[in-house]
């Protein structure tokens, strides 16, 4: 039975992940930091069937101990600080636990367990100011905020670490992926959960910042898949993941509006605090080395997984208004 390690299990990417590692029949272990409050709602229905360690990206040898003790063939680096406006707010947090936090991991694995093979969870966010589109593994990098820049840091930091000491390390430069388990923070479920909130009556508006912005989405799932695949190759390489569409902010409102049978346009107010200090205008993959190469391909359209996203939420949200009324 194949033994992986994840950090950033509670995360979207984490929960996901988990789940189809254990379908492949994997031993799952996770990484948890310590906390007074639980943060569980993505696993709940995981507990019992994986193992979870309490370490931290900031505690080296919190990640050594770990890793002597669980002995994984795989590890799968997902931590992070990873929402993009805070990383304006906390820089010096973003680059200790997004950059140095995948050194302390790469190092500890080095010492504990260096046979393992390891995945870095690397963005999009890294182009920035793009170079050329579509972005390719070949793209030059010109990151546009603090989480950009230690997301560069954390992917040089892994391709050094693979070249220097001879790891299996490989990185996926993932586009935006999202699902019904992306944080309320982000824009595609803001958009879906805000819908199905003006749906019920629960809200009137929604504020939103720059709807021009356009991004690579695709559906979370699809994308753990991604990951996985990376680590079976023969041998380890670096892989842009996205679906190789491109849609703007104000095409994510209007299908998750249209769904519900609303009018954006009545519902919608562009509120400046939500826009960047540097924005990061568009991003597009070009993915064909990953279909190529692991035979990788998305799985919906970005119409059906926005759909998809509003039935969720107002699923929820229904159930949940139904028992404060009752």
């Amino acid at each position: 039975m194949p033994r992986a390690l994840i950090t950033g299990i509670t995360g979207q990417d984490g929960s996901y992940l988990a789940e189809f590692l254990l379908g492949k029949g994997y031993e799952v272990h996770g990484v948890v930091r310590r906390s007074s409050t639980e943060h569980f709602e993505r696993i709940r229905h995981l507990l019992g069937k994986i193992a979870l360690h309490q370490a931290d990206l900031l505690d080296q040898l919190s990640l050594i101990t770990t890793l002597r003790d669980v002995q994984p063939d795989e590890v799968y680096n997902l931590a992070a600080q990873s929402f993009v406006p805070t990383s304006w707010a906390q820089p010096v947090l973003t680059g200790e636990f997004t950059a140095l936090g995948v050194t302390k991991l790469l190092e500890a694995m080095r010492l504990a367990s260096p046979k393992a093979r390891f995945y870095q969870a690397s963005s999009s966010e890294m182009f920035g100011k793009v170079r050329e589109t579509p972005q390719s593994e070949k793209t030059p990098f010109y990151p546009r905020s603090p989480y950009g820049v230690a997301k560069v840091y954390g992917h040089f930091i892994t391709i050094n670490y693979r070249e220097s000491y001879g790891l299996f390390a490989c990185s996926g430069i993932l586009f935006n992926h999202t699902s019904p388990r992306r944080g309320l923070e982000f824009v595609s479920r803001k958009v879906t959960h805000g819908v199905a909130r003006i749906k019920l009556g629960m809200e009137k508006q929604l504020r939103m910042g720059n709807l021009e912005s356009r991004r690579d989405w695709g559906w979370a799932p699809d994308y753990v898949q991604a990951m996985w695949l990376m680590l079976q190759q023969a041998q380890p390489d670096d892989y842009v993941v996205g679906s190789g569409e491109e849609h703007s902010v104000r095409e994510l409102v209007e299908v998750a509006f249209g769904h519900a049978g609303l009018d954006w346009k009545a519902h919608i107010v562009t509120d400046p605090a939500f826009l960047r200090p540097a924005e990061v205008e568009h991003l597009l993959a070009d993915p064909r080395k990953a279909r190529a190469k692991l035979g990788w391909a998305p799985s919906l359209t970005f119409p059906e997984m926005i759909r998809r996203m509003v039935d969720s939420d107002l699923a929820v949200l229904s159930r949940a208004h139904a028992q404060d009324r009752a």
